[in-house]
């Protein structure tokens, strides 16, 4: 190599970490496959603001503080997401029940958390993450035929190729996995 191309490619290799180094995280909000930050305890994340505010003076929606509880209990904060699911107005909701029974199943409270996973079902059968849930629920049970059933909805739902059939496929062969 001569001088000169060592040099563009020193250029070019700084220019590229520098460039990473001041790259921020990238959060996708509003979907059940991803999560928001998390803040501090007595805080939640405003999607309007994009910052931390205080949990009570929070002026946020129903979608928010959903979203919010997901992310908590995503983060291994479950006893946080339910306090968070229980400042939801409209405890009715699909989305609110399936994580409802999210965070209790992670708690280890699997039959409570398997009701409000069948309420949301019953609210809205196409929701695939509420049936890789209820699939995985029925895993830790020792269900296999009812967790097969619940991928073969999924499977009906979105394909093979979808996370939730993805994942409770990979639960049921592998249990560990949960």
């Amino acid at each position: 190599m001569t001088l000169t191309t060592v040099r563009i490619a020193s250029i070019l290799l700084g220019g590229c970490l520098a460039a990473s180094a001041f790259s921020a995280p990238v959060f996708a909000i509003g979907d059940n496959n991803s999560t928001m930050p998390t803040c501090k305890k007595g805080e939640i994340y405003d999607q309007k603001t994009k910052k931390c505010v205080k949990q009570q003076s929070a002026n946020v929606s129903d979608e928010n503080r959903t979203d919010y509880a997901y992310s908590l209990a995503k983060d291994g904060r479950y006893e946080e997401a339910l306090a968070m699911l229980d400042t939801v107005k409209d405890q009715n909701t699909a989305e609110v029940l399936n994580y409802r029974g999210y965070a209790t199943r992670k708690l280890g409270r699997t039959d409570e958390g398997i009701s409000y996973y069948l309420k949301s079902v019953k609210m809205d059968p196409q929701y695939a993450k509420v049936r890789e849930y209820l699939g995985e629920a029925y895993v830790i049970k020792g269900q296999l035929d009812l967790a097969r059933d619940q991928l073969n909805t999924i499977k009906a739902i979105c394909g093979t190729n979808c996370e939730e059939y993805q994942d409770l496929n990979a639960a049921i062969l592998d249990p560990s996995k949960i």
